[in-house]
């Protein structure tokens, strides 16, 4: 009678690389009628936004939001930087410096395209070369992906920027953030990008819609050089609006900038540090388990390098006869959804359903990751796909030890500092005695 249960029922985990979960005060907030968009709340609301999405991305510089996913996002960075003949280097580990790649193209835009595969980062000495080859300046800027979302790579971001210097190369460093803001360390002024574009549906946990465009007086002093920008693209008035309806080139997105105010709020509220902190512990303890699935069986992740993973995704295979399978299994019978794989294999081939995708990013915690390490566990089981064992208990440890150190640590200050309060105690009491 219990064969055909579902255990779906009750809150589903949506565990893909974005769209994220949405925290509960995130949807209260925009869970209202819409405002007045000429006077009020909104306005001085909206004025609040910009300097702490600015500390988000840890930088001093100009910030502009636009009406669209991350997609827009990239034809802002390029519409207001290049101009058709222009060229560009994209170094690439993963779909999406290449789609990034794709619509500089299709603006006319002379690409070079470094491709890395999708199981290796980026490697400098290529684009050193590539920057040295270059004597006479034409590649203008550098699209450089930090975490690819399809492959789970994370690029060194800073050490680009340091190849950029080495070569005394003048071109733009433009990074996508668009799946580790918020989620691993990124330093936009610290680490000299000149563009950085982000969307609001990973790492800053609002429903998909709104990206921005961060950027420096470099990029600034190239989007002064262009003859013409699009009336809609133009990052100048959204950066400085002389009349609110610039901000966003017409009416603003009330509803995702209520819940943007509430995840700000969550996240500077954590600390950008604890923030970090979080995403890599979490991701540490799903790292464990699925090394122990793969120790005796088919999953692996794709990136085998540590140093090299992101905080925000972890990218799998499975093989081809698996991985759509539990997918479908998790969804339709645990109620967890994981992502597909993108860019691993053609989407009309056998081989693009062995792979799939942990999303762990954003309004995560502890308990949601373990429970979906457990859900994982429970599918594999179920469907008899051969894995190691001890999976959940190896990030179950991961996660006690670190938490377990930080509490020892904890007990052992608080004790230091009771001992030190009542020597200073009696010590005063002694020197009161002796002068009264």
């Amino acid at each position: 009678m219990t064969a055909d249960v579902s255990l779906a029922a009750g809150r589903g985990y949506l565990a893909i690389p974005g769209p994220s979960v949405i925290p509960d005060t995130v949807l209260q907030a925009m869970h209202r009628p819409s405002p007045n968009i000429y006077a009020g709340e909104l306005i001085d609301l909206t004025a609040t936004l910009i300097p702490d999405l600015k500390r988000v991305a840890r930088t001093q510089h100009d910030a502009a939001i636009y009406i669209s996913n991350g997609h827009g996002a990239w034809e802002a960075a390029l519409m207001n930087t290049l101009a058709s003949g222009d060229k560009v280097l994209v170094p690439a580990s993963g779909q999406f410096a290449i789609g990034w790649a794709e619509m500089a193209e299709a603006l006319g835009i002379e690409v070079e395209l470094l491709d890395f595969g999708t199981h290796a980062a980026w490697d400098m000495n290529r684009i050193a070369e590539a920057l040295a080859a270059d004597k006479t300046h034409r590649i203008k800027a550098v699209l450089a992906v930090h975490v690819d979302t399809s492959s789970s790579i994370r690029n060194d971001v800073a050490a680009l920027r340091s190849c950029l210097d080495a070569a005394q190369h003048p071109a733009l460093l433009m990074a996508d953030c668009i799946a580790s803001l918020g989620c691993d360390r990124f330093e936009m002024d610290d680490w000299g990008v000149d563009v950085m574009v982000a969307g609001c549906q990973k790492g800053l946990m609002v429903p998909a819609g709104v990206s921005f465009v961060f950027f420096g007086p470099k990029a600034a002093e190239a989007r002064g050089c262009l003859p013409r920008v699009s009336r809609y693209w133009d990052w100048v008035p959204r950066a400085n609006p002389g009349a609110y309806y610039q901000y966003f080139g017409g009416t603003a997105p009330t509803h995702h900038l209520y819940g943007l105010r509430a995840a700000l709020d969550l996240i500077h509220g954590e600390g950008m540090e604890q923030v970090w902190a979080r995403h890599h512990l979490l991701a540490q303890a799903i790292w464990a388990a699925c090394a122990r699935w793969g120790a005796d069986g088919p999953l692996q992740m794709n990136v085998s390098d540590v140093a090299l993973r992101s905080n925000a995704v972890t990218s799998l295979h499975i093989g081809p006869e698996h991985g759509t399978r539990l997918r479908m299994w998790l969804e339709q019978t645990l109620g967890l959804t994981l992502g597909i794989g993108l860019g691993m294999a053609a989407p009309d081939s056998t081989a693009w359903h062995g792979y799939l995708r942990f999303g762990h990013m954003g309004h995560v915690n502890g308990q949601m990751i373990m429970g979906l390490l457990g859900g994982v566990d429970t599918g594999l089981k179920a469907l008899d796909i051969p894995h190691g064992s001890g999976a959940v208990e190896a990030a179950a440890t991961v996660l006690a030890q670190a938490t377990g150190a930080k509490q020892a640590t904890g007990a052992k200050q608080a004790t230091a500092a009771k001992q030190a309060s009542a020597a200073t105690g009696d010590t005063a009491a002694a020197s009161e005695s002796c002068c009264g």
